[in-house]
């Protein structure tokens, strides 16, 4: 895994345990594609002496077409579906609970 590089300054791990601690995350809570990363994450975090949060990874949560619904992929947020008119029962249905 590359931490740092002069390119592109600090990569997504180590940034990731600095500012969880930073913050004082106590319970972490990611999508199941990011649990590969979590045994990084925990040597980092011991490496560099910092507290040890509690992690869950859930299942992705997909729109109607199957595609998963994330900001990095620009998915609408909550707040926005809810503006447009949906209502709790219709976002649960389009997700799928």
């Amino acid at each position: 895994m590359v931490l740092a590089r002069r390119d592109i300054g600090t990569a997504y791990h180590l940034a990731v345990v600095v500012d969880d601690a930073a913050q004082g995350i106590t319970e972490v809570v990611r999508g199941a594609d990011l649990a590969p990363a979590t045994p990084l994450h925990r040597l980092l975090i011991a490496l560099l002496g910092l507290p040890v949060p509690r992690w869950h990874h859930h299942r992705l949560i997909r729109d109607a077409a199957g595609l998963r619904l994330a900001k990095r992929d620009d998915a609408r947020a909550l707040r926005t579906l809810r503006t447009e008119g949906a209502t709790p029962q219709d976002i649960r249905r389009t997700v799928g609970l």
